[in-house]
């Protein structure tokens, strides 16, 4: 794959370089996980909340070349707000309301002007970042051996509840394409050369709900692409707002095992194993067992504060409480019964309205 050379100066010290490259870089803000909730103004408010955040990261968002906001309904005076406290010109492109999360992605970035940005940074409106999530996110771009895409480190709240989700939805496994590289990433949370997503991006996936970040990463590692693992560029996502919400969450995220159960197989499984991907509910079951146990695992090494204890049994009884979950779910979706709507998953949205100031 050919890629371009930096348009950074090879003298230049590392924080030149990097304030070099985030010149000719462009964030895009989705904001599909704000549509749930009460009204529009809840929506707006907690956008306000996050633009606010971000103004002061260690690396300002005033010193990209450009930010994208994908939205579907702020009318100018909001617009006009949101720029006053970003400290700068944003770029609003309005979706209509069946628009789903990767497409809303992938129109984000068509918004990018690639004259002027050489990468692109996606966020969510839902995620809350550290003071140096997109400093640490950028930090690879800088190193003489760049790589051409960059996985931040996304978790839930640092509780016991928020330690065993984190430990079920946001899994980081190593690549073999090179050393700190991961096989996967999160669209919430992830950068890109301009070139390398433009010709990779979010394919439509019939019938799956949050899982296209994963097959792009089981594309980009078939064709030799390495996503470079920053642990430090952490982004903490919100849960829903109610626990109807979380249970409505789980069950479409079971069900999303049955729609990438056949990609798994066709990139981890041997030819004599191919037909795990069309077995109906069999396959599905083997990966949310095969899942349970990673998750099991994954307690206490997915750099959140180790959980001692009853609060590591409590941590462990609830990966297993909602891995039953999300496997009911997934059966039910593999004998070929409706998962919810599904024929608006993809529009489908819930209620991120958490204040986590």
């Amino acid at each position: 794959m050919t890629t371009r050379t930096s348009q950074l100066p090879p003298g230049s010290d590392r924080r030149e370089r990097l304030v070099g490259i985030a010149a000719h870089t462009a964030l895009v803000l989705e904001t599909n996980n704000l549509r749930g909730g009460k009204d529009a103004q809840e929506a707006l408010n907690s956008l306000k909340r996050l633009i606010a955040r971000l103004a002061l990261q260690s690396l300002p968002p005033q010193s990209l070349a450009q930010w994208v906001i994908t939205h579907d309904g702020l009318d100018p005076v909001a617009r006009q707000a949101l720029c006053a406290l970003a400290g700068r010109e944003l770029d609003f492109v309005e979706i209509d309301t069946l628009t789903g999360y990767y497409d809303a992605k992938n129109v984000g970035f068509d918004a990018v002007d690639q004259g002027r940005c050489q990468y692109v940074v996606f966020a969510d409106a839902d995620c809350i970042p550290c003071s140096h999530w997109l400093e640490q996110l950028l930090v690879p771009f800088a190193e003489d051996d760049a790589p051409l895409a960059v996985a931040g480190r996304t978790s839930y709240a640092p509780s016991v509840a928020g330690s065993a989700l984190t430990a079920i939805d946001f899994m980081y496994f190593p690549s073999p394409l090179r050393r700190g590289a991961t096989r996967n990433f999160y669209a919430n949370n992830v950068a890109f050369r301009c070139d390398t997503f433009e010709q990779y991006r979010y394919e439509p996936l019939d019938g799956i709900y949050r899982a296209h970040c994963q097959v792009m990463g089981l594309r980009l590692q078939a064709a030799g692409v390495a996503v470079v693992y920053a642990p430090g560029a952490h982004t903490e996502h919100r849960l829903p707002d109610s626990q109807g919400e979380v249970l409505k969450l789980r069950w479409l995220r079971g069900g999303d095992s049955v729609g990438l159960t056949p990609y798994l197989v066709r990139a981890y499984m041997p030819g004599w194993l191919q037909w795990l991907g069309r077995s109906g509910p069999i396959g599905p079951l083997c990966v949310m067992l095969g899942r349970l146990g990673y998750s099991l695992r994954a307690l206490n090494h997915q750099d959140l504060p180790p959980l001692r204890g009853l609060r590591r049994l409590g941590a462990m009884l609830v990966v297993i409480g909602m891995s039953l979950l999300d496997t009911a779910g997934a059966v039910v979706r593999g004998m070929g019964i409706s998962v919810g709507r599904r024929s608006a998953a993809h529009s489908e949205a819930l209620s991120y309205h958490r204040n986590l100031d």
